[in-house]
């Protein structure tokens, strides 16, 4: 039986991150649930497997007048300013209270790394600003966020990780900006839809997957709903009420999205956004980590082929964890959350793509020192 599969490819020389990266990752198979593929991961990482923790809320204003919130968590007390970090990216409506990034966030700190979640624009319980949101395809917001981190700890190494949607912004940047080589030491995505066009198709196919895309499409009315006062000067009364009749997640994209980032239409938009005609132009170490049956990107969605000519990309596909699940054996709900495999591969890709650095020996020390 297939156990898990690994698609493991060449860095470049001269990378900050080398082959003996994946040397300490993967140090054991996956025995993923038999999910289906269609199962919401904050069903699956119950709140209650999850060790409560505090986190220090930034809101940082952004270069138009928006405004994000940054939750920073500190492995240890006293934390110096120089700890490796890691900026989380949640997927299309998450954000720092979602269970998924909540079992990263746990699973860094027991590693002695600093994490900041980056909620989006009108996310994670603050108001929006500006009539103008997020999309898939823009990066500019991110740009800011990790030159603000890289200012607040300028001697610590910074890495990203992007779930989803997340993802998806997250490849865009290391694929495109100019600096994202400079500004960020590695990268993880995690249950990127690669090729957003399969990705869509997959998810209108009925029946499972046509009720997942259509209680997210309700989830991205609501967040506009929450903020309709702000949005509607911008496009109307008339266009709100039907944007807020969308059934799909496509339906949500042409008539409010496109509108808002100046693509002519929804191919236009999910073109710009997809990634898997990019990976060749990656210019950060990232590691993949994506399931064969997730419903929001097919398996021959993958780029498996164009992974396997990069310098600088490794995915990891297992046969079976659906969309940000991973969960493992017969009862997953009674186990413990951060032991699950995709925050286990998470926490051993940073360690490992991090050790290189004294910062990360020191801190690793430390929380080791003080964790009973």
């Amino acid at each position: 039986m297939l156990r898990w599969r690994i698609q493991e490819l060449p860095y470049c020389e001269c990378s900050t991150v080398g082959r003996e990266v994946l040397a300490d990752c993967l140090v054991r198979g996956v025995s993923p649930t038999d999910s289906h593929g269609f199962v919401c991961p904050g069903n699956l990482h119950p709140s209650s497997q999850l060790q409560e923790f505090a986190v220090s809320r930034e809101i940082l204003t952004l270069s138009d007048g928006g405004q994000i919130c940054m939750d920073w968590m500190e492995p240890f007390e006293n934390c110096p300013p120089d700890t490796p970090t890691i900026i989380i990216l949640p997927g299309l409506t998450g954000a720092s209270k979602a269970d998924y990034v909540r079992g990263l966030v746990l699973a860094a700190k027991d590693e002695g790394l600093r994490t900041v979640v980056f909620n989006q624009r009108g996310i994670g319980g603050i108001k929006l600003k500006t009539p103008r949101t997020y999309c898939a395809a823009n990066f500019d917001d991110l740009v800011e966020v990790i030159a603000y981190v890289r200012g607040c700890c300028p001697n610590a190494p910074v890495a990203a990780t992007g779930i989803s949607m997340g993802g998806l912004i997250l490849g865009n940047y290391i694929s495109t900006h100019e600096d994202a080589g400079k500004s960020l030491t590695a990268a993880m995505l995690i249950s990127v839809p690669w090729n957003v066009f399969k990705g869509c198709a997959s998810i209108e196919r009925p029946v499972v997957n046509l009720l997942l895309n259509r209680h997210l499409a309700s989830c991205l009315c609501n967040i506009i709903r929450g903020v309709r006062e702000v949005v509607e000067p911008d496009i109307g009364a008339s266009t709100i009420d039907s944007i807020l009749k969308s059934r799909t997640i496509k339906e949500f994209d042409s008539l409010y999205t496109c509108k808002q980032f100046g693509y002519g239409s929804v191919e236009a938009y999910y073109s710009a956004a997809t990634l898997h005609n990019k990976v060749h132009r990656m210019k950060v170490p990232t590691l993949c980590l994506n399931a064969a049956d997730d419903p929001f990107q097919p398996y021959d969605g993958i780029p498996v082929e164009e992974v396997n000519k990069s310098q600088n990309v490794c995915v990891v596909i297992t046969p079976r964890g659906g969309h940000i699940g991973f969960m493992e054996g017969i009862w997953p709900l009674i186990s413990i959350g951060r032991r699950q495999y995709m925050f286990e591969l998470f926490a051993q890709y940073f360690r490992s793509a991090l050790s290189h650095s004294e910062n990360f020996s020191a801190a690793t020390k430390k929380v080791r020192a003080t964790t009973p």
